[in-house]
């Protein structure tokens, strides 16, 4: 999707001064005429202005806001730096150089920075609530936890970029639904599993406290061969027989004088 001020032609949108770009369960390249791309990440969304303040015949530079998901920068640095805004953060692309620069919003304000490249430009983030400054050096890639500037990892080991996309009927995992850039899957019917065949259980298995195990359950499957019964027998303690308790020691003393003065 694509607002703001717009000029279309031949199926294609063409930003005049400003608008947003919002891109659904794809990375959308957007074209920056005589300077690159920039790539918005799937359910990203991000708002684009040029500079007004240049002198005519110079190449203004790009403001980019983003508040969540990702955005990938390959294009010519210039005399007019670049800005990209976030919730936290200031980012400033600047000369000299060519940026391949990639920011990734994660949560709870978690922000990766990857300047990358030969010839990475100058970039400087800046909090916007406590002023602290921070340089991504060039071919570094941090990770400002809880969106702060002195709370740095060095040399971050995940991708700050567009999350790879999953291919159908494969294993991989899901790292743009993990990562909240799209929608999970909808979990399927029950009862099938997936690329199998249908299954069906015809017992319902219920546990009581107390109650015997059954006898006997069969579970079947559509369309195969039944599997054998299992015969549960319940394992029953012996009853307890009176009389078996031995007398003791007492007992049998007052049998004996019972009988010596012919009681018994």
């Amino acid at each position: 999707m694509v607002t703001g001020a717009l000029q279309v032609a031949n199926g294609r949108a063409m930003i005049a001064t400003n608008g947003a770009i919002t891109s659904g369960t794809n990375t959308t390249e957007v074209t920056l005429p005589r300077r690159g791309v920039l790539r918005v990440c799937a359910a990203t969304t991000v708002k684009l202005a040029a500079d007004a303040s240049v002198p005519e015949g110079e190449i203004p530079g790009l403001m980019m806001v983003i508040d969540h998901g990702a955005i990938e920068a390959s294009f010519a640095t210039g005399r007019n730096s670049d800005v990209l805004l976030t919730p936290d953060f200031r980012i400033l692309i600047g000369a000299p150089g060519s940026a391949d620069v990639k920011v990734r919003l994660g949560q709870h304000g978690d922000t990766c920075v990857d300047n990358a490249g030969v010839n990475a430009p100058y970039v400087l983030v800046t909090s916007v609530f406590d002023g602290g400054v921070y340089r991504v050096q060039p071919g570094q890639r941090v990770m400002f936890q809880h969106g702060s500037v002195f709370a740095v990892v060095d040399q971050e080991k995940e991708s700050c970029g567009c999350p790879a996309p999953v291919h159908p009927n494969s294993n991989e995992f899901p790292e743009a639904q993990s990562a909240g850039f799209a929608p999970l899957s909808p979990p399927g019917p029950s009862g099938k599993v997936p690329g199998g065949t249908p299954t069906e259980a015809t017992d319902t298995f219920v546990h009581k406290s107390g109650a015997p195990p059954p006898e006997t359950d069969t579970i079947t499957t559509t369309g195969g061969t039944p599997m054998p019964h299992v015969q549960v027998t319940p394992v029953q303690k012996p009853p307890k027989v009176k009389g078996d308790k031995k007398p003791g020691f007492v007992t049998r003393m007052g049998h004996f004088f019972r009988r010596l003065f012919g009681a018994e």
